[in-house]
């Protein structure tokens, strides 16, 4: 029980530590560079007047904002046309028909940056909402890392049980596992992450990697593309953006669990042992930390009670980082519990060539 709770403890420090190497968005850079702005929408709806009046906002003096429809079937493509007309920054593209072998938001993303002029791109989701200075911040950590691609992880509002369970597992996943320091200091490829909604590229470094040509098939686009990034030589940078940058990823339960469904296994590498080692490592360091808190507070054995305070601990250390609900480290051993849930539902689904469905298409 001992080595049991020096290893809970440890993982508090070890957070701790590494979230010292995560850089914020704080000072500003002024450039006369210009930024593009692209944005790829499809069924966007419900999302397409507020980004259009957020991104309105954004202070850069220089900036181009070129929309995307792919092939939308609801009213996305007449809003937009609605929204931007009379102002010049704004461009609304009509996406071409998706190639074989390509995934559609992959697609969108290499048609938009055909029409970009930019000498930096800024590539954001639909269902994403920036700060005013969002691309003077972003500029001065490029030039302070000398990065050829800003990323990080925004804040995610959690409406429903679901993401609630699983939305915040982003940031507890790559501020745990992942050693910021290094993915932030080196070009070695095996230390990377990236989130897709919010990926601010120089176009050097952008053309120089494939762009997203080079990742035409892939469902986790983000993390495959920064690899790129640097296989080429180019770092990838990090941030803590979530006091900037917003993203309302899913609205329903059901949304959650369709994307979460399409991405885990693959991120995992297709590989059912890595499953099976991340569902041992999160049964018996944050599932079983609940039922030996309980024995203890009944048997009186404070010792018991202290593996799940220290992952209660560095549960918040992450929370309060990445902007979230500072009582959402309550439900971590129940998180777990529908983290392991959806990992062996991608897997299963993935070893059975059943496809992945997103947006109205099928991949496999």
């Amino acid at each position: 029980m001992n080595y049991y709770i020096l290893i809970t403890l440890i993982f508090v420090l070890v957070t701790f530590i590494n979230l010292l190497f995560l850089p914020k968005l704080s000072s500003k850079l002024s450039s006369n560079d210009l930024v593009s702005v692209l944005v790829p929408m499809r069924n966007e709806e419900r999302n397409v007047r507020g980004l259009i009046a957020n991104i309105k906002k954004i202070t850069h003096s220089h900036v181009e904002f070129i929309i995307l429809d792919d092939g939308s079937t609801d009213r996305t493509k007449e809003l937009l046309y609605q929204l931007t007309t009379g102002d010049s920054r704004f461009k609304v593209v009509n996406g071409k028909p998706l190639p074989k072998g390509w995934v559609g938001k992959v697609h969108a993303c290499k048609e938009l940056s055909r029409h970009a002029g930019g000498t930096y791109y800024l590539f954001l989701d639909a269902d994403v909402r920036v700060s005013p200075s969002i691309i003077e911040k972003v500029l001065f950590q490029m030039k302070h890392y000398n990065a050829g691609l800003v990323t990080g992880f925004p804040q995610f509002p959690i409406p429903t049980l679901l993401s609630k369970m699983l939305v915040p597992f982003q940031h507890f996943l790559v501020y745990f596992h992942l050693p910021i320091g290094v993915a932030n200091h080196t070009t070695n490829k095996a230390f990377t992450a990236a989130h897709g909604a919010f990926m601010f590229f120089k176009k050097e470094a952008y053309e120089d990697c494939g762009g997203h040509e080079a990742v035409k098939s892939s469902l986790l686009e983000d993390v495959h593309i920064a690899r790129k990034v640097k296989e080429k030589g180019w770092k990838v940078t990090i941030v803590n953006n979530t006091y900037d940058v917003t993203c309302h990823m899913y609205d329903t339960n059901r949304e959650v669990w369709e994307g979460f469904l399409k991405n885990i296994y693959i991120g995992l590498g297709r590989n059912p042992i890595s499953v099976f080692l991340l569902s041992l490592f999160y049964f018996v360091f944050y599932i079983l930390p609940l039922p030996l808190f309980l024995y203890g507070l009944m048997a009186g054995e404070g010792s018991y009670c202290v593996p799940l305070v220290a992952i209660w601990v560095q549960t918040l250390l992450i929370d309060i980082t990445s902007n979230q609900s500072r009582w959402h480290f309550l439900i971590m051993p129940v998180a777990s519990i529908s983290f392991i849930i959806i990992m062996w539902a991608s897997m299963l689904r993935g070893m059975k060539k059943q496809g992945y469905a997103w947006k109205g298409r099928t991949y496999s």
